[in-house]
């Protein structure tokens, strides 16, 4: 199965179903589910902001299902509409991957880091 590496709390955001769209400076065609790995070095500035601690790093955490990409290049104002979607800025990227059925799965020690393989 095809995993996306994330840092933390990006990993938890998603598997929790907070984040709703992860963006990323290249597009994919691909579209289905995937497992979301929690790489192992976090983002502590955004662990701060969200409040979050204790969080596995290194780890399979959850799964998804990548239904759709939106193009914020040429519509910026869909991009700040979609804010509580995605909780980032556009230094992200400009790509917003549009995920459903998010869930947390039991977590499975994988010190490998991936991008969304296979693409």
């Amino acid at each position: 199965m095809r995993t996306l590496s994330l840092k933390q709390p990006f990993a938890e955001l998603i598997a929790s179903g907070r984040k709703k769209i992860e963006l990323r400076k290249w597009s994919t065609k691909f579209r289905g589910e995937f497992l979301i790995h929690a790489s192992k070095i976090p983002d502590k500035e955004a662990m701060k902001r969200f409040d979050f601690r204790g969080l596995p790093y290194g780890f399979i955490v959850g799964k998804a299902t990548l239904i759709d990409v939106k193009d914020y290049r040429k519509n910026k104002k869909e991009f700040k509409k979609d804010k509580n979607l995605h909780l980032a800025d556009e230094s992200w990227g400009n790509f917003g991957f549009v995920l459903e059925n998010a869930e947390r799965i039991k977590p499975n020690s994988c010190k490998r880091k991936f991008g969304l393989l296979g693409i």
